[in-house]
């Protein structure tokens, strides 16, 4: 039988025994680690890049205990009308992924000091702070303002990181503007 048959079997219907054996990996690792115990995240976005459909490309990658565990790329799922607009569907998604990596890993028993995300973008992460109405801002959907309440909450702490130090990065920038040639 092919990898990738196997793979798409195992990850798309585990059984009891594969769970364990996850568990007892991450025990393992938990038991081993000389890492400080955080989630931390990069968020980051390149507006309007879909030339089809004008939506931004969104980016985060997050590692746990040191070990980079999870990363996405993808097209945002709505056309937003402003670079902090696209930044800011970036960080709420980043932001959902850190809630649910924290859940994951306390449900396995390991404790979590602290998750950061960090963001490139000041009018974003001045976004999450300022609860004041701004007619240039009015348009964003209510549902992102969730990561107001994450943030007050202190669930999540966001942190501002130099552009040339962010870590997703490299899932919003074309090939080219990464020097890399086809």
């Amino acid at each position: 039988m092919p990898f990738r048959s196997l793979w798409h079997r195992y990850i798309s219907c585990p059984g009891k025994a594969h769970w364990k054996a996850v568990k007892w990996i991450l025990r393992y690792l938990n038991g081993s680690r000389t890492c400080d115990a955080i989630i931390l995240g990069y968020s980051d976005s390149d507006f309007a890049k879909d030339l089809d459909k004008g939506r931004s490309i969104i980016g985060y990658a997050f590692s746990v205990f040191g070990s980079l565990v999870s990363w996405r790329a993808s097209l945002q799922h709505i056309v937003t009308l402003s670079s902090i607009e696209a930044e800011y569907v970036a960080l709420t998604e980043a932001i959902k992924e850190c809630i649910w990596l924290r859940g994951f890993v306390t449900d396995l028993g390991m404790n979590v000091d602290r998750s950061v995300v960090m963001c490139d973008n000041n009018g974003a992460l001045q976004l999450t702070k300022n609860q004041v109405y701004h007619n240039r801002t009015k348009h964003i959907n209510v549902k992102l303002h969730f990561i107001r309440d994450v943030v007050k909450n202190k669930e999540v702490e966001l942190e501002k990181v130099d552009t040339l130090e962010n870590g997703a990065d490299m899932f919003t920038k074309s090939k080219k503007k990464l020097g890399v040639t086809p």
